[in-house]
């Protein structure tokens, strides 16, 4: 008698290219909502915290970030000049998000002061427009800084990748110690160390980048690869004791 079929055995597996697509929308997803978290602290830092410096604020914090690339990564893996590709993402960024969108001629449009007699929309525009004015330059100056944070996270990618490959070798070893010894296997243990991972790499990324005041990226990648290098370890030495 034959059996009737499994319903989940018949939905279709993803393939490979709708995997990579899906994970570089989730890429998107979580730098969007970096940088629309980093615009909405920065504009609430100026009218509860630092209302004194105002927009000096973001532009200070892109003094500092950029003073963080020049003085610490003048050699990448994977690029000869860090300090130009950071340069050239953050003016990319800027050309894309206001230069682009019209946003930066709307701005030089509505930002003169218009005459008494001038008719049209343009004096009613510039109303609006003078209240929130330096909301709108601080808001751009963030999304520079967004743009110089994820050079320097990018520059620092070949960190995670060496903490990984001596937590994989470790893992492994401690697995074959574990195997040749008898020990017990712990799949509890197992599984949620390999969830783990992925999250620690999504919060160092997201922490940093919407960060509301200026931190070496230092004290952010190092500990959040030593932590991922541990999820690795933890997952790789608690593998299946037999292949």
């Amino acid at each position: 008698m034959v059996e009737p079929a499994d319903p989940r055995r018949s939905l279709a597996r993803p393939g490979t290219v709708s995997r990579v697509l899906t994970g570089i929308a989730q890429c998107l997803k979580w730098l969007i909502i970096s940088l629309a978290f980093s615009i909405l602290i920065e504009w609430v830092g100026m009218t509860f915290w630092w209302e004194e410096q105002g927009v000096a604020h973001s532009r200070q914090m892109l003094v500092n970030e950029l003073q963080f690339l020049g003085t610490d990564f003048h050699r990448s893996w994977l690029t000869a000049h860090p300090m130009q590709f950071a340069s050239d993402l953050s003016e990319s960024f800027y050309t894309i998000a206001f230069e682009w969108t019209g946003i930066v001629d709307l701005i030089r449009w509505i930002t003169p002061i218009p005459s008494n007699e001038e008719p049209g929309v343009r004096p009613v525009l510039h109303r609006l427009y003078l209240p929130v004015a330096d909301y709108v330059l601080a808001g751009m100056q963030i999304t520079q800084v967004f743009a110089v944070r994820l050079a320097i996270l990018t520059l620092a990618t070949p960190v995670f990748g060496l903490f990984t490959l001596v937590a994989l070798v470790d893992g492994l070893v401690r697995r074959d110690l574990r195997r040749w010894r008898g020990g017990r296997e712990s799949s509890f243990v197992y599984h949620y160390a390999k969830k783990a991972a992925i999250p620690v790499i999504i919060i160092a990324w997201v922490l940093y980048l919407a960060l509301p005041f200026s931190l070496h990226p230092s004290w952010i990648i190092l500990p959040f690869a030593l932590a991922f290098a541990f999820a690795v370890t933890i997952t790789a030495s608690t593998f299946k004791k037999y292949i």
